[in-house]
């Protein structure tokens, strides 16, 4: 008999055995050509990070498929890494000097990176130390950096293969501007956020006569000042003949033209805008077509410049309104309307980005969006949920140029030198001793650096050596399956595969796996801003890591956002001591050697173990099945109801009097170790724990996943002891409705309904009196219901249970019926919320659910409350 602890403590567990695994080096892989690879690439959270329930979910789920796969006898490779956050890491590192008084540019270029790298190798590794708490089995001998010397030698090649290839060029367009961070950003980076703002009517005078005007609608009055034309649908009645006539524009006197385009859009505002080339994208297009004169109105810090007039040095929006104010002054404002627009904001800072005419480098999508559509059609990658699949391609048949150069100094400077002499642009993966063109040696590099998702679209590749022809690159690439968050599908997923299939002519991954955002309980995204955070290092600190893992997945459907309370990791929690009490039970009742190596003669065995193992055999086959499609949280619940309902609630409780019965014993430990197994990817900390108490030579990470016996299933011995469960469970269920104490021993009587019924209970009439705490059971064809009885109705079977000298009717009945009144105030309370067109439209979908499920639950008991009182 071993010596467990009676309780199991994750605190004392956990590092103790993450130590193990790691000094065994068990997460470690290497080329193996007698081996399937198995490879994930974790999606590379920032230097800057700290673990958020976000990363807690995505790391967990990738370990599942991880641990699962090396159990399965894959070579299985999970490469960690961290991303510079070009924009975000350098905001931290600001903020820091801004705290001792200075600014980037009293250190320079040089020793403000150096003071990044500095800070990165101080703080950049908190969140792989957080990745560990969690039990995440990554390589981490494998761990790299995007800035990296091997990664950044991947960022020039492919620069430089797509310079080459003109499919990198310079240009002057409009793009999102961030006036905090005074950098470029790309579309993604700068998502759009609801604003109730306004919309202003301005009267721009007709040159030959000031006394009629044009009314043009717009929403950002400031960047009038950079106006070059107002135009008007060629098919907008309205304007027909005013086309091709001059305006003034207002404040700065600018004359200006009425110009036609088919863009403009007849229903908005007055049907006239205001054309703004340095300003807007779209009439950014417009001057183009009409070869408009294009006036920048701002600085790159968001202030008015030289050509804003008397507005100069001001603020955006201190400008905003003192223009307004103006416009008043000289009656040209007509009037100001309430407007609800989508404004873009920095993703980093949240400033209101500003459309802005900037010369910036950019990489031509669509020649790269071809084949990584084409990779999606044909199936060699899937999405999972499937509806991802439409989202994907839309945004790529659809997709614009990407913006890649950036105004900060930390990250990949641009491969590109320019010739002071005679201005010609070498890209060059080193730099040049002299121009090629001129032979001048006064060259200097571009300022920019490169997109951080510019390094991070070679993730899958670079990782592993690209652009050398490694023996790992050849053997894990491609890899399996990424698992990721939704929100960065086009940042980096989209980019990823354009990339594998430009770069390596070969898709990245095989399934991508978008998992839902975590939310608390009212629906609302957890974020510090918003104070609703839930810190994942807490929660393993009180219940555990694989509380936290159990809990996450169990509430999350496929694809489906997380509703999350501190409540919920109660769950896990219980669940990790039930494992562990039920292990030790059954370990601390076997009488010799445990062994791992159990052979299993069916013959010799009972109709509790050939159905304890058939139940097994099942689990086993749904659990498999589940995680190939990657139902995560199903695969979870099959186990746990498994564990805790059919092994522990029934088979343990059955076999309990024949403990010491060696094939007991052996089906114990067969079933405990198979069902260890196959929780071990979920909670992985416990099931090691467990395993050392079974076989303290081998870990259980190295052990095989179970395979289903073909002759272990029986369904017709799980059938009828679903109906052997179902008559001890109804027998309860009348003892606690009716307020008998288990102390009390009763009589009852099944009657079969169908011939031959009685040969289904042949060997479970010992389990149901054990169980039921009968002390007499008769099975009887012909008996009829006994007065004051209480009855049951099964499939196949009435139940009876006599109560005259058991229990005192008339009390029972009082105590029932006012049971019965307090259901029925909680269910109407319940259904009248569910009735509420707003309460179901308002709340989120889990909320809804679960009072839909209260409201079900309470209607069954109402109903059984009935059934009692009637037999009564």
């Amino acid at each position: 008999m071993k010596d467990i602890p009676s309780r199991y403590n994750p605190k004392e567990v956990e590092k103790s055995l993450y130590s193990k695994w790691e000094r065994d080096a068990l997460f470690h892989a290497e080329v193996d050509s007698s081996k399937k690879p198995f490879t994930i690439v974790i999606p590379p959270p920032n230097v800057t990070g700290i673990l958020h329930m976000g990363h807690a979910l995505n790391n967990t789920l990738q370990d599942i498929l991880i641990r699962w796969k090396r159990m399965q006898g894959f070579n299985s490779l999970w490469v960690p890494g961290t991303d510079h956050a070009g924009i975000a890491t350098q905001n931290v590192v600001e903020k820091k000097l801004a705290k001792e008084g200075k600014k980037r540019s009293d250190l320079g270029r040089e020793d403000f990176v150096n003071r990044v790298w500095k800070w990165r190798e101080e703080y950049g590794n908190t969140i792989i130390h957080q990745l560990k708490r969690l039990g995440s089995s990554c390589d981490w001998k494998r761990t790299r950096f995007t800035m990296d010397e091997g990664l950044s030698e991947s960022v020039l090649e492919a620069f430089v293969e797509l310079y080459n290839k003109k499919l990198i060029y310079r240009g002057n367009y409009i793009i999102n501007w961030c006036p905090r961070c005074q950098t470029a950003l790309s579309d993604e980076e700068a998502p759009h956020v609801d604003t109730e703002g306004k919309l202003y009517y301005i009267k721009y005078p007709f040159k030959d006569n000031d006394k009629e005007n044009v009314i043009v609608a717009t929403t950002r009055p400031e960047t009038m000042l950079g106006d070059t034309a107002v135009a008007v649908n060629p098919k907008d009645k309205r304007y027909k003949k005013l086309i091709g006539k001059k305006l003034i524009l207002p404040i700065i006197g600018r004359e200006i033209e009425i110009i036609s385009d088919d863009f403009v859009d007849k229903e908005f505002g007055t049907g006239a805008v205001k054309v703004t080339p340095a300003h807007d994208p779209n009439d950014f297009d417009i001057s183009k077509r009409h070869n408009l004169e294009i006036v920048k109105v701002m600085h790159p810090d968001g202030r008015m410049n030289e050509n804003a007039g008397s507005f100069s040095g001001m603020d955006r929006f201190e400008a905003r309104e003192g223009i307004i104010k103006e416009l008043e002054e000289k009656n040209l404002l007509l009037k100001i309307d309430s407007h609800h627009n989508a404004v873009g904001h920095c993703y980093r800072c949240h400033t209101m980005v500003e459309p802005y005419l900037s010369l910036q480098w950019f990489v031509k999508m669509k020649p790269l969006a071809k084949p990584a559509i084409e990779a999606v059609k044909k199936g060699k990658i899937t999405f999972h949920p499937a509806r991802w699949t439409k989202v994907y391609l839309n945004w790529m048949e659809n997709i614009r140029d990407w913006c890649i150069s950036r105004q900060i100094w930390w990250g990949h400077r641009l491969p590109v030198y320019y010739c002071k002499t005679c201005g010609e642009i070498i890209c060059s993966k080193v730099k040049p001793l002299e121009c090629p063109e001129c032979s001048s040696k006064n060259i200097y590099q571009d300022e920019d650096v490169l997109d951080t998702w510019f390094s991070s679209w070679l993730w899958p590749f670079s990782t592993l050596g690209w652009p050398e022809k490694t023996k790992d690159l050849n053997y894990f690439y491609p890899t399996d399956v990424l698992v990721t968050a939704p929100e960065i599908l086009f940042f980096w997923v989209a980019r990823m595969i354009m990339a594998g299939m430009e770069f390596k002519k070969e898709i990245p991954f095989k399934d991508v796996y978008l998992h839902g955002t975590v939310r608390d309980l009212t629906g609302k995204k957890m974020s510090k801003s918003l104070g609703n955070i839930i810190d994942p290092i807490d929660i393993i600190n009180e219940f555990g890591a694989d509380a936290l893992r159990y809990s996450m997945i169990a509430i999350t459907a496929t694809g489906q956002d997380v509703f999350l309370s501190r409540e919920k990791f109660e769950i896990g929690r219980n669940f990790a001591n039930k494992i562990w009490n039920a292990s030790r039970f059954v370990l601390m009742n076997i009488e010799g050697e445990i062994s791992t190596d159990i052979d299993l003669n069916l013959k010799e065995l009972s109709f509790s173990d050939k159905w304890i193992l058939s139940k097994l055999n099942s689990a086993i086959e749904e659990v498999t099945k589940s995680l190939e499609k990657y139902r995560f949280n199903e695969a979870e619940s099959i186990m746990y109801d498994f564990f805790w309902h059919e092994f522990c609630d029934w088979y343990v409780e059955i076999v309990k009097p024949d403990i010491k019965d060696e094939n007991v014993q052996k089906v114990l430990v067969y079933v405990l170790e198979n069902s260890i197994k196959l929780l071990h990817p979920f909670m992985p900390f416990v099931t090691e724990a467990v395993w050392q108490n079974i076989n303290e030579r081998k870990s259980i990470m190295i052990e095989s996943w179970p395979k289903s016996i073909k002759k272990l299933s029986d369904k017709e011995i799980e059938l009828d002891m679903e109906l052997i469960k179902n008559i001890i469970v109804s027998i309860r269920n009348i003892r606690s409705d009716m307020n008998i104490p288990y102390s009390k021993n009763l009589k009852i009587y099944l009657v079969p309904l169908k011939k031959g019924g009685e040969n289904k209970l042949k060997h479970g009439i010992g389990y149901i009196k054990h169980l039921a705490r009968l002390e007499e059971l008769i099975i009887d064809k012909a008996m009829k219901r006994p007065k004051h009885s209480a009855t049951a109705v099964l499939e196949g079977f009435n139940v009876f249970i006599p109560l005259e000298g058991v229990i005192d009717v008339d009390i029972e009945k009082n105590r029932l019926l006012k049971k019965k009144e307090t259901l029925e105030k909680e269910s109407q309370i319940t259904d009248k919320r569910l009735k509420d067109k707003n309460f179901v439209k308002k709340a989120p979908e889990k909320i809804v659910k679960l009072e839909k499920e209260k409201s079900k639950k309470l209607t069954e008991q109402i109903k059984r409350l009935e059934g009692t009182l009637n037999s009564l």
